[in-house]
C-alpha cells in the first residue's frame, strides 16, 4: 500500500481550507493544528505553523503505507539490490513526533518519512469518494539527483509513468531530468532535477476540463487562470500563503497527461 501524502506548513489554515474545498477535496480529518483532506487520488495534511516560521509555506514530501515494517523491509531490500551509486536508499523505522513512521533516506542525504495510512470512509485504501473525481495530489521532489531521487522512488514501490514533454520514465538513466510516478493506492509523486540539497513541492493533476475547473474557482473568490507551457496547459492559481508579507509563487493544477 502506499499513497502520496505531502504535508504543507502554514500559518492560513482557513484560507487553505477554502482552496481545498473549491478543487473538490474533502476534509477528513480537523484538528487544531493539523487538517487532512482526501483527493478522488492522493491525500494532503495542513499543520499550522505561526506566520513568519521559517517552515510558513513550505512543503514536506511525504507518502502513507499500509504495514510500517513490511514497507521498510522492501525498501530496504530494493535499496540494497540497486546499490549507492545507482540510487541506493535506507529505510528506518523510527518513533516520530506524531508516532511510529518510517525515514526514507536517499543516497544524496535527502530524507521524507512514510507513516501509517488510514483507510478512507467507505473502508478502502483509496481516496474520498466525495471528492471532485478529477483531482489527484502531486508530491514534488526537487533533487540535485534526479535519477538517484527517481530511483529512491521505484524503491519505495512507486510506478514510472511517462513525463510529457521530457521524454519517458524509461528513457536513458543519464538522460532524464525530470520524472512522474504513480502511487498504487493514489497520488503522484514527481522528482525534478534542482540545485540544492534538496527540497518539495506541491501541485495537483486534474483528469477533467481545465477551463470549467478554473471558472469554478474564480466563482469562488479564488484567481485563477489557465496558463500555455511549452504547449502543455496548466491552471495556475493565487496561494493562500500570499499575503503580501512574502511573495508565493502560485499553485499549479496540470492537465493529466493523455493515456496510450
Amino acid at each position: 500500500m502506499l499513497r502520496v501524502r505531502p504535508i504543507h506548513f502554514t500559518s492560513r489554515l482557513d484560507e487553505w481550507e477554502r482552496l481545498l474545498t473549491a478543487l473538490g477535496l474533502v476534509k477528513t480529518v480537523d484538528e487544531p493544528t493539523w487538517r487532512e483532506f482526501d483527493a478522488a487520488s492522493g491525500r494532503l495534511a495542513l499543520h499550522f505553523v505561526e506566520q513568519g516560521a521559517d517552515q510558513d509555506g513550505t512543503t514536506y514530501f511525504g507518502v502513507e503505507v499500509g504495514d510500517l515494517q513490511e514497507f521498510a523491509r522492501r525498501t530496504k531490500e530494493a535499496g540494497a539490490a540497486t546499490g549507492t551509486e545507482a540510487g541506493g536508499t535506507n529505510a528506518e523505522l523510527i518513533e516520530a513526533d506524531h508516532g511510529a513512521s518510517c525515514r526514507i533516506t536517499a543516497a544524496d542525504g535527502f530524507s521524507f518519512l512514510a507513516d501509517a495510512a488510514t483507510r478512507a470512509a467507505d473502508g478502502s485504501w483509496g481516496g474520498s469518494p466525495e471528492a471532485d473525481p478529477g483531482i489527484a495530489v502531486v508530491g514534488v521532489w526537487f533533487a540535485e539527483d534526479a535519477v538517484g531521487a527517481a530511483q529512491t522512488l521505484r524503491n519505495i514501490g512507486a510506478q514510472p509513468r511517462p513525463v510529457t514533454g521530457t521524454g519517458t520514465a524509461t528513457g536513458e538513466p543519464d538522460t532524464v531530468e525530470s520524472e512522474a510516478f504513480t502511487a498504487k493506492n493514489g497520488g503522484i509523486l514527481m522528482v525534478g532535477a534542482g540545485a540544492g540539497t534538496g527540497s518539495a513541492g506541491l501541485g495537483f493533476e486534474y483528469t477533467g476540463d481545465l477551463g470549467a475547473l478554473c471558472e469554478r474557482l474564480n466563482e469562488s473568490g479564488h484567481e485563477a487562470a489557465v496558463i500555455e507551457e511549452a504547449a502543455v496547459p496548466t491552471l495556475h492559481v493565487a496561494n493562500p500563503d500570499a499575503n503580501g508579507v512574502s511573495a508565493r509563487p502560485p499553485l499549479w493544477i496540470s492537465a493529466a497527461p493523455a493515456e496510450g
